[in-house]
């Protein structure tokens, strides 16, 4: 079941937005199903996929991706993928704030499709 379901309208230009929490030395995984304005499943077939989050993107911030998200179209057809990292990357991300997004493209269009503030929460106990 899809912890975010997108509304996704390519002319509009508008990303979704969607805020993630990802805990230090945790796996991660987030599911979203994407569907068109009239509510069918937005068809991810030939589409490929890229995430990634950064500390800051304010104006003059030359920040490079702090971790990439693996996407993972496990419909494409129906529209749905997941975003996540594996434990072994967030154990290197330091607790805070940083911001993500997805582009997804189909040959040479590529569309901004979501994006969003992260929370990165630090652990307390370290993994048995």
């Amino acid at each position: 079941m899809a912890n975010n379901i997108i509304t996704f309208d390519p002319a509009s230009g508008v990303a979704y937005s969607a805020n993630l929490t990802v805990n230090t030395g945790a796996n991660f995984k987030s599911t979203f199903k994407v569907i068109k304005p009239d509510k069918s499943a937005f068809n991810f077939t030939g589409y490929s996929g890229s995430s990634q989050l950064v500390k800051s993107v304010a104006v003059g911030a030359t920040n490079p991706a702090t971790a990439s998200f693996t996407v993972g179209f496990t419909s494409a057809a129906g529209g749905e993928f997941n975003l996540s990292i594996g434990s072994t990357t967030t154990r290197t991300i330091k607790p805070g704030r940083y911001v993500w997004d997805m582009l997804v493209s189909s040959g040479s269009t590529i569309y901004r499709l979501a994006e969003g503030n992260v929370l990165v929460l630090g652990g307390i106990s370290s993994a048995p």
